[in-house]
């Protein structure tokens, strides 16, 4: 049976059943190199951020390729145990902004709920490898506290649901949580973050739509970032979602090698558009353990985004953020335009190359 025949047979709960989890279940599906069966036998060992990949990411992987895209993102290398003097524990600085256990609160208007430590597969890039898919698991008990808090802050106006990944949660246990956050007059818009539309697209189903688009204002955070990654099943899943009026913001890693090329940034950002999911964010990566060779360096970074300023639309174009190390807030980092300036004007460079002045005051 391929990897895909689980998709039609089973519900996404029996897809997730499927999921490989040992080298062994892997080196069935890929041709693994001696660099990843090393790094895969120290995980083992050592344990740490655990291996995961679902029938629909197996699907998608060139079982022959050791550059292919998908699979730099989600087969550990030994590049993972390279030192790196910036990698950091916890590098969004969480657990010294945690209000109460799995509850965040770094921005004054927001707050992040983590409402499991579990994701269907497991990023090598995750900025949280520190908790998750290790546990110890989110309880209702926690649940029960982050709500606790947020209905006493009436300043919270968001509530970010993520984890691990939101869409984990069963339908049940999904609505229960909604209902509650929605029994907060104060609370506004809330938001899921999830990679299950890449991971599992049979997630969403739409008994999932109609439970979310029951509790408007709701916005899925997807996680795409490569245009192969927009499979038919994740561009139906998308669709399910934006139909129902559930708006659909996507959060991009930039990534060494997997899609840090005009060429791959842009089918990502145009195919996301025109299945109407927003292009949100692009992120340079975390400084977590084990992912400086995922690393873009900042000034290519804001080449990129430079160079496809202008030659794809606006709709298309996130904004490039660094995430400050140590809770300090999202920051942008934008390619700047600005050429020079007098006590008058300032010069500015338009996308195709000329200059043209416009005043100061």
């Amino acid at each position: 049976m391929s990897p895909l025949d689980v998709l039609t047979e089973h519900g996404w709960n029996r897809e997730l059943r499927a999921s490989v989890r040992s080298v062994e279940a892997l080196a069935r599906h890929v041709t693994l190199t001696d660099d990843e069966r090393r790094a895969c036998a120290h995980l083992a060992a050592h344990g740490g951020l655990p291996l995961t990949l679902t029938p629909a990411m197996l699907s998608l992987i060139d079982a022959d390729d050791p550059a292919d895209p998908i699979r730099r993102q989600l087969i550990p290398t030994t590049a993972e145990q390279a030192p790196d003097p910036f990698a950091v524990r916890d590098p969004l600085g969480e657990e010294g902004l945690e209000v109460v256990p799995r509850l965040v609160h770094r921005y004054p208007d927001r707050v992040l709920l983590l409402a499991t430590d579990r994701c269907a597969a497991y990023c090598r890039f995750c900025t949280r490898k520190r908790i998750v898919g290790q546990g110890p698991p989110t309880t209702w008990e926690h649940i029960e506290a982050a709500l606790a808090y947020i209905a006493a802050h009436e300043e919270v106006r968001e509530v970010i649901v993520s984890g691990g990944d939101a869409l984990l949660l069963d339908d049940e246990r999904l609505e229960t949580l909604l209902v509650r956050i929605r029994h907060i007059a104060h609370v506004d818009i809330i938001r899921l973050a999830t990679r299950m539309l890449a991971f599992v697209p049979s997630r969403v189903t739409p008994g999932l739509v109609r439970l979310l688009a029951a509790h408007h204002p709701v916005y899925v955070l997807s996680h795409f970032n490569h245009p192969r990654e927009l499979s038919d099943p994740a561009g139906e899943a998308v669709r399910r979602l934006v139909d129902a009026g559930i708006p659909v913001l996507n959060q991009t890693v930039l990534l060494r090698g997997v899609n840090d090329d005009e060429a791959t940034l842009t089918a990502l950002f145009r195919q996301l558009t025109h299945l109407r999911a927003r292009p949100y964010y692009l992120h340079q990566v975390d400084v977590a353990p084990g992912t400086a060779h995922f690393r873009v360096p900042l000034a290519r970074a804001q080449q990129l985004m430079a160079n496809l300023r202008g030659h794809i639309s606006g709709l298309c174009l996130p904004t490039l953020v660094i995430d400050v190390p140590g809770g300090k807030g999202k920051v942008p980092v934008y390619p700047s335009a600005e050429r020079g300036r007098d006590e008058d004007s300032v010069t500015l460079e338009g996308f195709a190359g000329g200059t043209g002045k416009y005043p100061l005051g």
